[in-house]
């Protein structure tokens, strides 16, 4: 995860199409109870070890021994519960000028037979962990890589259990999981220069050249640090303008479920993420569930050595993934005439 930026002109008049519609959608859907959808259990105790086992893999920094690791769990486990798993390998260039190989994850989970075909959604966190520790409070860190035990690994744990309970009972779309690679490797605070473009390389690629030609979808939502002690999810301003009505949907669940103060109404500055370059390259309107502590930057321990398991909170973890449960279970659990 990185810096909060400036976005100057987003597309917004290009998206008006995409935004109407979702916010018609929303509208239609307003009526939902969610409190009363049926979903398939979302087990907490599930989705943290899912956490712990890729923080145990070791750092999952490009071209280690963690990253090989790590990509095999992924793929092992996921081809548990999806129909399909295709690993899309890239090459990309970090700050430095340092060439890496990076692994993006896509795994599908096909609708229930008699499904009509046409829509589907895409679930999306990044699975890599920073490489260097430069917000640390001491200096001797900054320059040594970290477990990224929430800034990564917990929204791959939440969409693993996801991927297990839809499995189970499936809706009637196809569903579309992807682990980005190579997110968290942007320019660190002690270089001598700074560049934007240096973050979210595998949600770069995967958008200009996706695992299948001319892939869409109906809309996405990207999971970023949901395993804090005490989440705060805020309207961020890309997520907003993007994919204003999809946003309002989750949060409207999430107030069902009564996690309010957890899914903020608050609307908050623009986050350089993954979903940035899904919305912009892709055109596939995406919302970003991103931690944002007021105070410092997203969480106390961002880019430091303590984003380690002992700050993850398993029901912080079960609350996102109950809204996403809910979400999508209420628009797309039954077949509808």
């Amino acid at each position: 995860m990185r810096h909060l930026f400036i976005v100057m002109g987003l597309a917004a008049v290009l998206l008006a199409g995409c935004h109407g519609a979702g916010n018609k959608q929303a509208a239609k859907r307003s009526f939902i109870d969610y409190a009363n959808v049926e979903t398939p259990d979302f087990d907490a105790d599930s989705a943290y070890a899912f956490v712990a086992s890729q923080v145990a893999c070791g750092f999952r920094t490009p071209g280690s021994e963690g990253q090989a690791r790590c990509a095999d769990y992924l793929v092992s486990q996921m081809n548990r519960w999806c129909d399909t798993v295709v690993v899309q390998n890239f090459t990309t260039t970090l700050w430095n000028g340092t060439e890496v190989k990076g692994k993006n994850i896509i795994a599908t989970i096909n609708a229930k037979e008699g499904s009509p075909e046409g829509k589907r959604v895409l679930l999306g966190a990044h699975w890599d962990s920073r490489a260097w520790a430069d917000h640390d409070a001491d200096e001797a860190n900054r320059r040594k890589p970290f477990d990224g035990a929430n800034d990564g690994a917990s929204g791959v744990g939440v969409l693993m259990e996801l991927a297990r309970a839809v499995a189970s009972q499936r809706l009637t779309i196809p569903i579309d999981i992807i682990f980005f690679d190579v997110e968290d490797q942007g320019t660190p605070d002690w270089a001598d220069s700074y560049d934007e473009e240096s973050w979210c390389k595998g949600s770069q690629y995967w958008s200009a050249t996706p695992h299948v030609p001319f892939y869409t979808a109906t809309y996405g939502v990207l999971l970023d640090m949901v395993g804090t002690e005490q989440p705060r999810y805020t309207k961020e301003q890309i997520s907003r303008e993007y994919a204003g009505g999809i946003m309002n949907k989750l949060w409207a669940a999430a107030s069902t479920m009564g996690y309010a103060s957890m899914f903020l109404n608050n609307e908050t500055a623009p986050i350089l993420d993954d979903h940035y370059y899904v919305n912009r390259i892709a055109g596939i309107p995406m919302v970003d569930i991103v931690q944002n502590s007021p105070g410092c930057s997203f969480f106390k321990h961002w880019h430091t050595t303590g984003d380690n398991m002992s700050h993850v909170d398993k029901n912080s973890l079960k609350a996102v993934g109950i809204v996403l449960l809910k979400t999508l279970y209420g628009d797309y659990g039954e077949l509808r005439d």
